[in-house]
């Protein structure tokens, strides 16, 4: 057996070592060097530093923010306490109306009756000589209208007239005679409402006084029940209002703390 110049038989096979070049790291092999320009970590870590203190800004907010609307709920559903009697009215500004909680859909007697709140308005025309009456305007197909078809509608045009109407038929007796400030309260706040709709419509003509209706009609038995529902409607008319410079779009303070107006005999 004849040996070749490195002191290698014949018969010995030649070593080949393998190419560790594309082959997957394992842990045997060490621990893998991090990118040039790469911080450690993930989250906020992972950031460059200027980055850092704006991200955890934001996050902090957000946090915050998502803490007291969680809060703000709670003490809305939750049973009268104190926290609830001390700021009530700071509950409630944060709720209503975008975040209204409304359970009569699940409640065991739900809404049967479908209600529309109306206006008319008594203009005097510019120019000449007395005043003129318009046609009833059923305010609540408006808000209809504005909803249909949004995909994105707001809690406002949902719930702002609807919310005002119960508002005053809970703080009135059938004599439309208010029970208390709550009474007063209301009535402000449905005459408000109707001037700023009514502005939207142009009659040429200022608006002097305004009368406001519902019209109650009950919901129809569905087809396959033999039950037999009077779908006509029944109106409640209230007195005619003066309209005074508190009642119109943009009215200052002082317009407001002014004498308070006194619905018509």
């Amino acid at each position: 057996m004849d040996a070749d110049h490195g002191g290698r038989t014949g018969n010995e096979k030649k070593l080949v070592w393998p190419d560790v070049t594309n082959r997957p790291h394992t842990d045997q092999d060490g621990p893998v060097p991090e990118p040039a320009g790469r911080r450690p970590g993930g989250g906020l870590g992972a950031l460059p530093l200027p980055y850092q203190v704006p991200a955890a800004l934001a996050l902090a907010v957000m946090g915050l923010f998502a803490c007291a609307h969680i809060a703000m709920i709670f003490l809305h559903v939750a049973p009268s306490n104190t926290l609830t009697k001390q700021h009530g009215e700071v509950v409630d500004d944060w709720v209503y109306p975008e975040f209204e909680q409304n359970w009569k859909l699940f409640a065991p007697n739900p809404l049967q009756q479908n209600i529309s709140v109306h206006v008319r308005a008594e203009v005097a025309d510019n120019g000449a000589d007395g005043s003129r009456v318009t046609r009833w305007i059923n305010l609540s197909r408006d808000d209809g209208e504005a909803i249909r078809g949004n995909l994105l509608p707001s809690h406002v045009d949902q719930n702002g007239l609807r919310r005002a109407w119960d508002f005053y038929t809970g703080s009135h007796d059938s004599e439309n005679r208010p029970n208390g400030l709550r009474g007063e309260l209301s009535e402000r706040y449905i005459r408000r409402i109707v001037m700023l709709r009514l502005a939207e419509h142009g009659y040429g003509g200022t608006v002097e006084r305004i009368q406001v209706r519902s019209s109650v009609r009950s919901v129809g038995a569905p087809t396959w029940s033999d039950e037999k529902i009077n779908t006509r409607p029944e109106y409640r008319e209230l007195p005619w209002w003066t309209v005074t410079p508190s009642d119109l779009p943009g009215a200052t303070t002082a317009d407001r703390a002014a004498q308070p107006w006194k619905a018509e005999e």
